[in-house]
């Protein structure tokens, strides 16, 4: 599904952060009342989709730096990573949807988008994409996009800087 009026940007004061509702009381409440004092904090960066000239917020996601450890990937992608405790990561966090734009492809954007910024951060060095999926359908849908679950946690999933790199971003 192609949505050319559609921009990501990083949250800005023009936002409309009160209107948001995506039906988990969590998120809705990160971005009305948290996520600009996460930017402040640099604790994380919140990106906003919207329709191009309008302040509403169809959805956004978070990115920040993270790490997981190298023991709790399979063997057959630890050999692959970087040999240190902490694998460097970046965390793609708080995907939500507001439920008036729910099916309409927002979701997907959304990640694409996280993805892409990802593979442009050239100043940090990272080498996997975590998400925390909130639930089994959330976890479901992350798969679809490439993301591989943890052995010991199956709602914490990775994708590796490679595999995304390797995707071309059609998806």
């Amino acid at each position: 599904m192609v949505l050319p009026d559609l921009i990501v940007e990083e949250l800005g004061r023009q936002h409309d952060r009160s209107s948001f509702s995506c039906g988990v009381e969590e998120l809705d409440r990160y971005i009305q009342e948290q996520a600009r004092q996460d930017v402040r904090k640099s604790a994380s960066t919140t990106f906003v989709l919207i329709r191009e000239g309008s302040p509403k917020i169809m959805g956004y996601y978070t990115l920040s730096a993270s790490g997981a450890r190298l023991v709790d990937f399979p063997e057959p992608i630890a050999k692959k990573l970087p040999r240190y405790p902490l694998v460097p990561a970046i965390l793609l966090g708080r995907l939500a949807v507001d439920k008036s734009h729910s099916g309409e492809g927002c979701g997907r954007k959304l990640i694409v988008d996280g993805m892409r910024r990802c593979l442009k951060i050239h100043d940090i060095g990272w080498a996997v994409l975590l998400v925390e999926a909130k639930d089994e359908k959330a976890a479901t849908y992350y798969e679809k996009f490439g993301f591989s679950r943890f052995p010991k946690d199956k709602r914490r999933l990775y994708i590796p800087r490679k595999t995304i790199s390797q995707l071309g971003l059609d998806l």
